[in-house]
């Protein structure tokens, strides 16, 4: 028998936001127009972008009227590593400390407690996760990937008919 999931809920003091793990109050339309606007993701499908919130834990960021207004995502086995990805505060609530709070969240939820390693990777914003004890790859050479950076249009264009 399938165990039921528990979802998590963290308010700030102020009342004014709040994290939810529960995927079923995301706006998948506001984190699909954000990520294929992205550095990381360009282009990529909101099947892809459904697909991934399926397979991952993630993270809501809302007011408290329930607009979203961030997001993060956690690829894990919750039992030795995490892929921290997709993390993004929409500019207008920029500069009022939930990137940090929300990786305070993150860093702290239990299903991410005692892991051997996470990973990330970010262009520009290596002082907040710096903050988190995130640092350079201390053995790089050790580190390989496949990467396929054209794969969202070649998706997207196989959907085309």
């Amino acid at each position: 028998m399938p165990k039921a999931e528990r979802y998590d809920e963290w308010r700030d003091p102020s009342g004014d936001f709040v994290i939810r793990t529960d995927p079923s109050f995301l706006d998948v339309e506001l984190v699909h127009r954000v990520l294929k606007e992205s550095y990381w993701s360009p282009g990529i499908p909101i099947e892809v972008v459904r697909r991934a919130i399926e397979n991952s834990l993630s993270f809501g960021l809302y007011t408290s009227t329930g607009r979203q207004v961030g997001f993060a995502r956690i690829i894990t086995d919750t039992a030795t590593f995490a892929y921290l990805v997709d993390v993004f505060v929409i500019p207008e609530f920029r500069s009022r400390g939930l990137s940090k709070w929300l990786m305070s969240v993150i860093s702290g939820h239990p299903k991410l407690q005692d892991l051997r390693r996470w990973v990330l990777a970010t262009r520009d914003a290596h002082g907040l996760y710096k903050k988190f004890g995130f640092t350079p790859l201390s053995a790089p050479d050790r580190f390989m990937e496949r990467h396929e950076p054209g794969v969202y249009a070649r998706l997207g264009a196989a959907g085309k008919s």
